[in-house]
């Protein structure tokens, strides 16, 4: 089985920039790394030709890249600490692993979310679904969330949906960071 492989002792130890010569791009035909004397293939069928950056300078900045492509707020995925993000445009799979989990409380939503050490997902224009390591508390309950997508076609809201497909909107500015809400508010005033 041929797959990309991608172990803790093969990370390089300065994170590499997207546009330095250690920046890595995996592909299908990347021979495997063994591990302790082991193959390791399950997870990484998902990710075989991948882009992925290490640190937390390159990390944050292709996560903001994402959503800002994918036409979500910057604030709506504030993980903390990033070792490793990693894309694989064929498929939309996509990761982000932080040091550890964190819980953030969204004022604009009155909600508190908890994102585990990987959260992953597969992303569309305007839509991240198949969403893992996400939880959002409602009442006393802590619940998957396995889809966010803007819906609106004025991008004022975004939904978020659970694995039983039930789903909450709130208002797009509910996420924005405190830049985007000034230019979102200019917009709107004109």
């Amino acid at each position: 089985i041929n797959s990309t492989q991608q172990t803790k002792s093969s990370k390089p130890s300065n994170p590499p920039s997207k546009h330095s010569e250690k920046y890595q791009r995996f592909t299908r035909d990347t021979p495997p790394t063994m591990a302790s004397g082991k193959q390791i293939v399950g997870e990484d069928k998902q990710r075989a030709g991948a882009e992925i950056v290490y640190g937390p300078e390159d990390c944050y900045r292709q996560s903001i890249d994402l959503l800002e492509e994918l036409g979500f707020p910057k604030g709506v995925l504030p993980l903390q600490d990033l070792v490793e993000c990693g894309r694989v445009r064929e498929t939309g799979f996509v990761w982000m692993k932080q040091k550890q989990p964190y819980e953030h409380f969204f004022e604009g939503s009155n909600t508190r979310v908890s994102y585990a050490t990987e959260v992953t997902g597969y992303v569309e224009k305007c839509r991240m679904k198949k969403m893992t390591g996400i939880k959002s508390k409602q009442v006393f309950l802590w619940v998957p969330i396995s889809e966010m997508s803007v819906e609106d076609p004025a991008g004022k809201k975004i939904v978020f949906k659970t694995p039983m497909g039930i789903g909450k909107s709130f208002p797009v500015a509910a996420f924005m960071t405190e830049e985007e809400k000034q230019k979102y508010l200019e917009k709107v005033s004109e």
